[in-house]
């Protein structure tokens, strides 16, 4: 699935990237309140989220109502970073502007000595102008001496200006900027004073995402508002235009990923759980699903009683150790989700639809981890038992890269297609039979077991390992063209 592009071979894209000096410095709120503002004022925003969150991204689409996009420079290579770039600011009537979120730090990334996997590298290959949002708490001449090591650090990367967060007062204020543009000559154009209630909810795997947040919290648009006020308060939003518009043109890359095929016959459907359960879904996965010619058809594990009439099923990630009780007293559901694997239909399922897929998933285990761990009782739920094991909450963090090849054909791909890709959970599966099989080889990271991931059982494959479309080419049209294959069988 991929083309060439027309002329012209570059292309103009106003941008600017939003880093700071560690995370907890407030850089998602403050994009959050960017974004809002600018699609106040009338501008068509396009979100980017650097690295492979799916929570933040979830919030930037609420509220430009485009499809945020994620960049990353260890899956990707430069031109696929283009590439997604590029089709994200042009798709859906084009962008007028482009504003991408950092991770972590500015120079956090792979290792040590390489700027892989950085928010750096991809200002660099973006040539992106960077805004440093500096957590000033406590701190007023010290702010300039961090802006300073932040630039002489690494000089490719071009810090335009700054944005100080959490001020205490206009004295606070003062000196913190003075300083800094002082000793650096880089402008500050903003001052964000600190306030409790621009704090989003929290829970172990980071934000509560914005489709469970909407649903349960009444006062979700007013909070939104609250952020984008203060931003328009504190930011010289202008200042930061006149940035974003001072870049310059990008190169378009030889091939794009982003190129629909024709089929034969009649469409394939795939079914995709989305609720508040089921809901970490890159865009890109779910755009190529349907550009290499399925139909996309959302449901509900939580909320509906049986499937739709389809021929597969998807199931991302999400918090199903949350809404347990709810997922096994939809027995209805459960059954027809285990029928449908029993029969051989095409499934697949990362993370925490790998969960809901095992026989069990108990909670609120004594004595394990607690990053920000979301109060749950100690109880044992009943899930699908598509695949046999028992899941455990709590029982370890695991957070990472990962890089694997498939062991056996998939629904994902044939044997001795290579990915990469990451894992981000507080689980393990427990109680997995001798003979059990597994479809995918982990060269790096953690997986289900002994460096093994992919568990299957007929056409269901669930694995911990999340896998981006753009990255791992081969995705979209095997999940597709298998699919159509078991539907002629």
């Amino acid at each position: 699935m991929s083309d060439t592009y027309p002329i012209p071979q570059t292309k103009d894209i106003p941008r600017i990237l939003l880093s700071a000096g560690s995370s907890s410095s407030g850089k998602t709120t403050i994009t959050i309140g960017l974004l809002a503002a600018l699609t106040e004022a009338g501008y068509r925003v396009q979100p980017y989220k650097v690295g492979l969150d799916y929570i933040d991204p979830g919030y930037y689409s609420e509220i430009t109502g485009r499809r945020a996009r994620n960049l990353d420079g260890f899956l990707m290579d430069g031109e696929g970073v283009r590439d997604v770039f590029i089709h994200g600011a042009t798709v859906d009537d084009g962008a007028d502007i482009a504003i991408i979120e950092g991770v972590r730090g500015l120079y956090e990334g792979f290792d040590s000595f390489t700027d892989t996997g950085s928010t750096a590298q991809i200002a660099k290959i973006l040539k992106c102008s960077v805004i440093l949002i500096i957590n000033a708490r406590s701190i007023t001449r010290s702010a300039a001496a961090l802006v300073n090591g932040f630039r002489e650090f690494d000089r490719d990367v071009h810090i335009a200006g700054v944005i100080l967060n959490n001020i205490g007062g206009p004295r606070h204020a003062k000196k913190a900027t003075e300083a800094i543009e002082h000793y650096t000559g880089i402008p500050v154009i903003g001052v964000i004073r600190r306030n409790s209630s621009m704090k989003i909810s929290m829970r172990h795997l980071g934000l509560v995402p914005a489709i469970e947040e909407r649903r349960r919290a009444d006062n979700f648009d007013e909070r939104i508002e609250f952020i984008r006020d203060a931003i328009k308060d504190g930011v010289q939003i202008d200042r930061l235009l006149e940035i974003a518009h001072d870049t310059s043109e990008l190169e378009l890359p030889s091939r794009t990923v982003f190129s629909r095929r024709e089929i034969e016959g009649e469409q394939p459907v795939i079914g995709v759980a989305l609720d508040e359960a089921f809901n970490f879904y890159y865009h890109d996965n779910l755009e190529l699903l349907e550009m290499a010619g399925a139909k996309i058809e959302y449901f509900s594990p939580v909320h509906d009683s049986k499937l739709p009439d389809v021929d597969g099923l998807y199931f991302g990630g999400g918090y199903p150790e949350l809404f347990a009780a709810e997922l096994e007293n939809n027995v209805y559901m459960r059954e027809d989700i285990l029928d449908a694997s029993l029969s051989g239909l095409p499934i697949y399922a990362e993370c925490g639809g790998l969960m809901y897929l095992t026989e069990k998933l108990s909670t609120g285990v004594k004595g394990k981890g607690a990053h920000y761990m979301a109060e749950m009782p100690e109880s044992t739920h009943e899930m699908v038992g598509a695949l046999p094991g028992h899941t455990l909450m709590g029982h370890k963090r695991v957070v990472s890269y990962n890089i694997g090849s498939l062991a056996m054909d998939t629904v994902i791909g044939r044997t001795g297609n290579s990915f990469r890709g990451h894992e981000f959970h507080h689980s393990e599966v427990t109680g997995i039979p001798k003979d059990a099989k597994f479809a995918i080889r982990i060269s790096r990271g953690t997986g289900i077991i002994d460096g093994w991931d992919g568990l299957t059982v007929n056409n269901t494959l669930g694995c911990y390992a999340h896998l981006v479309a753009s990255s791992y080419r081969e995705f979209a049209g095997s999940f597709v063209d298998f699919v159509m294959k078991e539907r002629q069988l």
